[in-house]
């Protein structure tokens, strides 16, 4: 048997997720890069390595001319750009390659919009390509690590996923007081930020409802603050007592009125909040299987608070790459977790 030849790639953008996704594709041993596109002017032109922190010149410069890398040679493209452009995936897919995104568009082709649907798989089909949403959350563990949770399971009352998020060491004023609103006085919760997770979280679970059997009637959002039990200094600054300290917003699946399916994110800057059957732990995931066989499962993450900038973006740049063989070999059309193998990462 001859030797695999490397399957070659475009870098979509390099933003905090692109870079690390950059990065791996030039040290991975399966793939070769042939292409990088950037949004900003002042990044066009530099050799790859630089965009991604690496010492060594890999001679392969980056452009922002979409039309430059469609005509581009390639196996697959890894699309992590700001925002999705339905329109370049489509010439993309048409052109014959293969995309891998972590934007959460395609999840689930049933939510997708009809129009944008009917255009993607349109494409698919000229191109003879597929394309496949992934990443950490929605991704890994509302799809990858949920299936072979439920496979030892007959009867399924309930999958609960809570993801779990300390932002307290993060030194970010501007996002967890303007954007996020920690620190601010008690007030309704937005429910259009609410609705707005829901969309990606909804559509991957739905994925995995379909695919079990368990039809969902409606998904509904829900999102609460909890005030400061006391007043707290965090990285950011200081949050006073009886003001936002955490968050959450559940997902939840509904069948013939029981939550079948459910997701919890919690992002909290302080743990001291008023709330105390939220049972908030440090950042990381906690699945809940209810069934015939209850699972309970918690994955955290050993790493230093200061290190946690560098550490998160491999978490969901990571799966997209090692997700490409896969999906390369996989039919034509939007592909989901459910219908490819299983995504192993290549380390020789």
């Amino acid at each position: 048997m001859g030797v695999r030849q490397p399957l070659k790639i475009i870098q979509w953008a390099t933003g905090n997720i692109g870079g690390r996704s950059l990065r791996a594709v030039i040290e991975h041993p399966g793939l070769a890069l042939v292409g990088v596109w950037v949004s900003s002017a002042e990044k066009v032109g530099r050799d790859a390595a630089a965009l991604c922190g690496l010492e060594a010149a890999t001679g392969i410069v980056s452009t922002n001319s979409a039309s430059e890398l469609i005509a581009q040679d390639a196996d697959c493209v890894l699309y992590m750009r700001q925002g999705t452009d339905i329109d370049e995936l489509c010439q993309l897919l048409a052109s014959g390659k293969n995309v891998v995104t972590t934007r959460g568009d395609f999840h689930h082709p049933p939510f997708m919009d009809e129009e944008a649907r009917n255009k993607i798989e349109q494409a698919c089909r000229e191109g003879d390509a597929s394309i496949y949403s992934t990443g950490s959350s929605p991704g890994f563990v509302t799809e990858a690590l949920a299936i072979p949770l439920l496979s030892l399971s007959r009867r399924l009352d309930c999958l609960t996923i809570d993801e779990f998020a300390d932002v307290g060491s993060r030194n970010s004023p501007q996002l967890l007081f303007e954007v996020m609103g920690f620190g601010k006085p008690m007030s309704a919760f937005n429910q259009a930020a609410a609705d707005f997770v829901k969309q990606d979280f909804a559509a991957s679970l739905a994925q995995i409802a379909e695919a079990s059997g368990i039809h969902i009637d409606r998904w509904e959002a829900h999102g609460e603050y909890s005030p400061a039990s006391e007043t707290v200094n965090i990285a950011a600054g200081t949050i006073e007592k009886g003001n936002i300290a955490a968050q959450r917003i559940t997902i939840s699946g509904i069948s013939a009125d029981r939550v079948r399916f459910r997701f919890r994110a919690n992002w909290y800057a302080s743990d001291r909040i008023e709330n105390g059957d939220w049972d908030l732990r440090e950042s990381g995931w906690r699945i809940c299987v209810d069934g015939d066989t209850p699972l309970d499962v918690m994955i955290s993450f050993p790493v230093a608070p200061a290190d946690y900038a560098a550490f998160t973006p491999g978490l969901t740049a990571h799966r997209a790459v090692n997700a490409v063989p896969a999906l390369c070999a996989a039919p034509a059309g939007i592909r989901t977790t459910a219908d490819l193998p299983q995504v192993v990462g290549q380390f020789a």
